[in-house]
């Protein structure tokens, strides 16, 4: 989704149509309880914020109100988020494994 919400809003630019991707992490909703994501290491861990659904769709509205094309919300988020390309990859799976929990 990041890969074509980019593509899209360099597409559309210049032509008054934004597009901004929300990437937001950890947020406590009733869909991380029903669909049992409330479970995993992620959400569990006092070391990862979690923020409300109310206050990423406020940073969601004002990043697309100022056309910016992805925002990643929190602190955590954005270092987990921009990690990937800095960090090997034998150390990167580790610690989303570690985050998101066993799926053997």
């Amino acid at each position: 989704m990041l890969s074509l919400g980019e593509a899209l809003a360099r597409e559309l630019r210049g032509t008054g149509v934004t597009i901004t991707t929300l990437c937001p992490g950890a947020t406590l909703t009733g869909f991380a309880a029903d669909s049992g994501a409330d479970r995993l290491p992620l959400f569990k861990s006092s070391l990862v914020p979690k923020m409300s659904s109310a206050s990423v769709a406020r940073a969601g509205y004002q990043a697309m109100m100022k056309g910016k094309p992805v925002l990643v919300t929190g602190f955590m988020n954005k270092i987990v988020a921009f990690s990937g390309p800095v960090f090997p990859r034998f150390l990167v799976f580790p610690v989303s494994r570690l985050l998101l929990g066993a799926h053997d």
